[in-house]
C-alpha cells in the first residue's frame, strides 16, 4: 500500500477527524473558489491602483476594520459555547435567551464602532495617509459595520448548529459578486467610461461584505426559527439565571482580539505611518499571496475545536493527540505544496501578473511565509487551550509576544523599512504559536498523567 492510499485509509477509518473534515469540506470548497476570484480580484485591484494605491486601499480597509476589532467581541465563540451547548442539552428555551442576549451585545457594540470610526475618520487620515483628506473613505467604508449588525452572531448560531454550509454559501456568494463588482470598475475606468479608481473599488467591497452579512443572517433566523420555533426572540434574558460568566468570555474574546488587533492587524497601518504608501502596497500584496496558503486551511479551525472540545470534556486524551497530529500532517502538507510553489515562481510571477512595480513585494512575501507557515501547521494552538479551560494563557503568550512585537517595528522599521517590518511579523508567529503549543501540549500531558 502506497504511503497516500495509507494515510487515506487511516483518515477514512478515524471518526474524529472525518467529522472535522466534513466540516471543513463546506468551507474549504468555498474558501478555495473564493481564493481562486482572490487571486483574480488581487490582479485587477493592483494593476488599476498601482503600488501607492493600492497601498491606500489597504489603508482605508484596514482602519475601519482594526476601530471594530478593537471594540467588537467574538460572539461567534460566545455562541458556539453557550448557545451550542444549550442546544446539544435541548434547552430550546435558554438556547433562544442567550442568542437573543448575544445578539443584542454585538448589535450595541457594532453601532458603536460606527460612530467612534466617523469621530477618529480626520486623525486616521492625518496619521496614516499622509494627510490626504481621505476622512469620508473611512465612513463610507465603515458602513459595513451596520451592514453587518449580528453577523458574528449569526455564524456561531449556524456552527453550533452543525450548519457549515450555510456559511460557505456566504462566502461565496461575496466572493462572486466581488470579483464582479471589481471587474466592472477595473473595465470602465480603462476604458475611460467612468473614473470610479480607490471609490469604485471601495463600493465593491462594501457590497460584497453586505451580501455576506445578508445570507448569513438570514440563513441563521432560518435555522433558530427551525430549531427553536418562530417565537424565539420573545424569549425573556432571565431564562438564562447569570450572565457574568458568558460575560467574561465575551471579553476575553475582545481582548485576545485587542492583541491581534496590535500585533497582528494593524501592521499595515505601522507601514503607513512609519514608511510609505507604496510600501503598504508591497506588505498588502505580499499579505495576499499568503491568504492563498492560508485560506484554504481556515475552514479546519472550527471544526477541530468543536472535536478537541469533545474529546478532552470525555478524557479522552489519545483521540485528541491523533486529532492533533493528523490536522497538522494535513496542513503541513499544504502548506509545503501551495508555499514552496509560490516561492519557487513568485520572483517571476509578481511581475508578470501584478506589474513590475509591484516586484518589492516578492521578498516580504518570503519573510511572511515563515511565520504563517508556522501558524498554519499548528492552526489548533489556541483552540486546545480554550478546550483546556485556559483561555486566559494564548492570551497572555500573544500580549508579551506582541508587545516586543510591536516595539522592535517602531525601533526598527522607520529605518529598515517594510522588509524588516515582514521579518518581525514572521518572528512574532514562530515565537508565540510555538509557545502556545509547548504550553498547551504540557497542560494536557499534566491533565493526562492526573486522569
Amino acid at each position: 500500500m502506497s504511503p497516500i492510499q495509507t494515510i487515506r485509509s487511516r483518515l477514512q477509518n478515524d471518526p474524529l477527524i472525518r467529522r472535522v473534515l466534513r466540516n471543513s469540506s463546506y468551507l474549504f470548497s468555498s474558501n478555495t473558489l473564493a481564493s481562486a476570484l482572490g487571486v483574480l480580484q488581487g490582479i485587477l485591484v493592483f494593476r488599476l491602483l498601482g503600488d501607492s494605491g493600492s497601498g491606500l486601499l489597504a489603508i482605508v480597509m484596514d482602519f475601519p476594520s482594526n476601530v471594530n476589532r478593537l471594540l467588537s467581541f467574538r460572539m461567534s465563540e460566545v455562541t458556539v459555547k453557550y448557545a451550542g451547548e444549550a442546544l446539544a442539552q435541548n434547552d430550546k428555551a435558554r438556547a433562544a435567551a442567550l442568542v437573543k442576549g448575544i445578539a443584542l451585545m454585538e448589535a450595541v457594540t457594532s453601532v458603536a464602532a460606527y460612530l467612534v470610526l466617523y469621530l477618529l475618520a480626520a486623525w486616521g487620515a492625518r496619521t496614516f495617509a499622509e494627510g490626504l483628506p481621505i476622512e469620508p473613505l473611512f465612513r463610507f467604508y465603515g458602513l459595513f459595520l451596520l451592514a453587518n449588525l449580528v453577523y458574528e452572531t449569526s455564524v456561531g448560531v449556524l456552527q453550533a448548529a452543525d450548519n457549515f454550509k450555510q456559511v460557505a454559501r456566504a462566502n461565496f456568494y461575496q466572493s462572486l459578486a466581488l470579483t464582479v463588482l471589481i471587474a466592472a470598475v477595473f473595465f470602465l475606468d480603462v476604458l475611460q467610461v467612468t473614473h470610479w479608481g480607490l471609490t469604485g473599488i471601495l463600493a465593491a467591497y462594501l457590497a460584497g461584505k453586505t451580501i455576506a452579512g445578508v445570507v448569513v443572517t438570514g440563513s441563521a433566523s432560518h435555522e433558530l426559527k427551525r430549531r427553536l420555533g418562530t417565537g424565539w426572540m420573545r424569549a425573556p434574558l432571565r431564562l438564562v439565571p447569570d450572565w457574568k460568566p458568558i460575560l467574561r468570555f465575551a471579553f476575553s474574546t475582545n481582548l485576545n482580539g485587542t492583541v491581534n488587533l496590535f500585533a497582528r492587524d494593524n501592521v499595515r497601518l505601522y507601514i503607513a505611518a512609519l514608511v510609505s504608501t507604496a510600501a503598504v502596497g508591497y506588505f498588502s500584496l505580499a499579505s495576499k499571496l499568503i491568504n492563498l496558503i492560508m485560506v484554504p486551511l481556515d475552514p479546519l479551525i472550527a471544526p477541530t475545536y468543536a472535536e478537541i472540545t469533545r474529546t478532552i470534556a470525555a478524557r479522552q486524551w489519545a483521540a485528541t493527540r491523533k486529532l492533533l497530529k493528523q490536522v497538522s500532517a494535513i496542513s503541513a502538507a499544504w502548506t509545503l505544496l501551495a508555499g514552496g510553489g509560490l516561492a519557487a515562481i513568485g520572483w517571476w510571477l509578481i511581475p508578470f501578473v501584478y506589474g513590475r512595480e509591484m516586484a518589492p513585494a516578492y521578498p516580504a512575501f518570503l519573510l511572511l511565509l515563515i511565520g504563517y507557515g508556522a501558524a498554519n501547521i499548528a492552526n489548533w494552538n489556541r483552540p486546545l487551550l480554550l478546550a483546556l479551560g485556559k483561555p486566559a494563557l494564548p492570551l497572555l503568550i500573544a500580549a508579551v509576544a506582541g508587545a516586543v512585537e510591536v516595539a522592535l517595528i517602531f525601533l526598527l522599521v522607520p529605518r529598515g523599512g517594510y522588509l524588516v517590518g515582514a521579518a518581525i511579523v514572521a518572528g512574532y508567529f514562530v515565537v508565540s504559536i510555538g509557545w502556545t503549543v509547548w504550553l498547551g501540549l504540557r497542560i494536557m500531558k499534566r491533565e493526562e498523567a492526573g486522569a
